[in-house]
């Protein structure tokens, strides 16, 4: 096993089983092996350690489980944002139950906070990763700004700012507490992403 900078050239393979996606450890692939583990680097940190005052490690690890829940997510973006999706194609709400190790904030939030944020921002034009009360990060990816919301308040008023804009926003939701989910006028239902990150009970 080898370290290598960059994408890889292969990644986990999956197929679907009934309404999910899952890793198939059956198929034979050619070239170079899928990834054990991905790491995500970042010189100013992710957002889920701006609220801390631990010197958090800057890199992410990510393993074919979080990568599992990527490819969902991507399979609601596409349908969503694809222009042979229709008006009746409206985006998904999801809810991914983390467990003790899955590294829920660190490891699955900026996972799924990375890949938005690198997809075409005509289609999607803004990406919110909101730490259960504890404050957020917009990230508009059409002026390439973040704003960073000190508390839920501050972050609700920003999202009432974006509404009647016509812009495409998916929102990752890390619940701060068990039995708390996000309030209901977080999530507007006027047709935005999003996926509530939680823990298994």
């Amino acid at each position: 096993m080898g370290v290598r900078e960059g994408k890889p050239e292969q990644s986990w393979p999956y197929r679907e089983a009934d309404d999910a996606i899952e890793e198939d450890d059956a198929v034979q692939q050619f070239g170079a092996p899928p990834p054990v583990l991905m790491v995500l680097a970042s010189e100013k940190g992710w957002p889920y350690s701006w609220h801390t005052i631990q010197d958090l490690p800057k890199d992410v690890f990510a393993n074919c489980e979080v990568d599992r829940v990527w490819q969902i997510v991507k399979g609601d973006l596409i349908a969503w944002l694809s222009p042979h999706g229709g008006t009746d194609c409206k985006p998904k709400q999801r809810l991914l139950i983390g467990t003790p190790g899955i590294g829920k904030s660190v490891t699955a939030g900026s996972y799924l906070l990375y890949q938005p944020l690198h997809c075409d921002a005509e289609k999607l034009q803004v990406v919110v990763h909101c730490f259960g009360g504890r404050g957020a990060c917009v990230s508009d990816k059409t002026t390439r700004a973040v704003t960073r919301c000190s508390d839920e308040e501050m972050c609700v008023s920003e999202l009432r700012s974006l509404r009647g804009h016509g812009r495409n926003v998916y929102i990752i939701y890390g619940v701060a507490k068990e039995g708390t989910p996000p309030p209901r006028h977080f999530a507007p239902t006027s047709g935005w992403g999003m996926i509530a990150v939680s823990f298994q009970r």
